[in-house]
């Protein structure tokens, strides 16, 4: 599969933060960090869906059993 990078206004779609916010989890080592490309800063989408991935599981792991 291949990875595409994508811009920030993308990956604040997809993960549901705003640029603040996105970047406050960067620096506490909780969201994926940016390469540098170019003159620009792009996200590995597949390192995005996998944070979000699991973020999914994390929370999946702790529901209660019905």
């Amino acid at each position: 599969m291949k990875d595409r990078f994508i811009r920030r206004p993308e990956v604040e779609t997809i993960a549901g933060y705003r640029r603040s916010q996105i970047y406050k989890l960067i620096a506490e080592g909780k969201f994926p960090k940016p390469a540098r490309i170019g003159g620009s800063v792009r996200w590995s989408e597949r390192e995005i869906e996998n944070w979000i991935a699991a973020r999914l599981a994390e929370r999946s792991h702790h529901q209660p059993k019905a």
